[in-house]
């Protein structure tokens, strides 16, 4: 079974992620859109794209579409993907999942009112080195996971023209990185039962950086930090009872685990990802989708929601308020 695939948004991730469809057999890209009719068929061109459209309209109507991939800016993802899914059509949405809380909820409920797949893009999920201390995690390897330990910098002087740096656009360190360690926690340790941040923010009033205190009243917790000024590792580390899991950097596309436990020598796994990195989670949607399922076990939709209340009370906390964009369709 083929399914067929297009793109909203060809920017700079979704050409890394069009790179990809040549590993996953059963799934074919077949359509871009752009608001702008040039850049469509420039892309198109350069991806080896059958049909470029010139509006995110028509690409949604398109009968031969079986799923849509969202990878415009994030106040845009909202409104794509309940048209889409009101059409039929699956969705998979890049991280952030949306701009807000109420975004992502009302993206979920409208799921599951139509029965149509929806999934958030979080690749990190798929990488067949964090797949496998999932695995290592569920098999008591390192006893009960206590802490969690991410961090994830980039080096960026402020430019307002800069998506990244745009107040309207959804930019800022909370969407665009924190939501990376925050999805990683959550996946390890549960929804918690408390969000702390601290930050600074930008001159547009995007944040700059935050640093999270993920609580469970239990007495687990997650420390993550990320900056768009200051060049971290991308480091990870699970905790546990009898020992530790150092998922090197960068931990959100990372090739190898470094198991630890007491005087043992530490065991590395080199797991490297297929292709960009991409493919694991297109093969994902495209097998749930051969398989008739609505959602990912591994990245369900209420876990998406968690992730986005976590960033909303970052972004809350910091004094940074985004809206979902009503006219992303045009």
């Amino acid at each position: 079974m083929t399914i067929s695939w297009g793109i909203i948004g060809p920017g700079r991730i979704a050409a890394n992620v069009a790179g990809d469809f040549a590993q996953v057999p059963d799934a074919q890209l077949t359509a871009v859109a752009s608001r702008s009719p040039d850049r469509a068929r420039s892309f198109a061109a350069g991806h080896d794209i059958p049909t470029a459209y010139g509006s995110y309209r028509e690409l949604i109507d398109a009968p031969d579409v079986d799923v849509v991939y969202i990878a415009t800016p994030h106040p845009q993802h909202h409104a794509i993907a309940v048209a889409a899914l009101r059409a039929g059509k699956a969705v998979l949405v890049e991280k952030a999942f949306t701009a807000t809380l109420a975004g992502a909820q009302d993206i979920v409920a409208v799921a599951r009112e139509t029965g149509v797949f929806a999934m958030e893009a979080m690749w990190t999920r798929f990488q067949p080195a964090v797949a496998r201390a999932r695995e290592l995690v569920a098999q008591g390897a390192i006893g009960e996971v206590r802490s969690v330990q991410a961090d994830l910098g980039v080096t960026r002087d402020f430019d307002p023209s800069d998506r990244i740096f745009a107040h309207e656009l959804g930019g800022g360190a909370t969407l665009d990185l924190a939501v990376y360690p925050a999805s990683f926690a959550q996946w390890f340790l549960g929804n918690p039962d408390s969000v702390t941040a601290c930050g600074s923010l930008e001159p547009s009033g995007v944040d700059a950086g935050v640093s999270i205190l993920l609580g469970y009243d239990d007495g687990r917790n997650a420390t993550l930090m990320t900056s768009l000024h200051s060049p971290m590792p991308g480091h990870a580390r699970i905790f546990g009872t009898t020992g530790w899991i150092d998922v090197r950097p960068r931990f959100h596309h990372p090739t190898e685990i470094v198991l630890h436990l007491g005087s043992e020598e530490p065991q590395s796994l080199v797991l490297p990802p297929t292709g960009n990195g991409y493919a694991h989670e297109i093969a994902e949607v495209t097998g749930c989708l051969a398989a008739g399922r609505t959602e990912s076990a591994i990245m369900p939709l209420a876990d998406s929601v968690a992730v986005q209340a976590i960033l909303q009370q970052c972004l809350d906390q910091l004094g940074v308020s985004f809206a979902e964009d009503p006219d992303a369709l045009g």
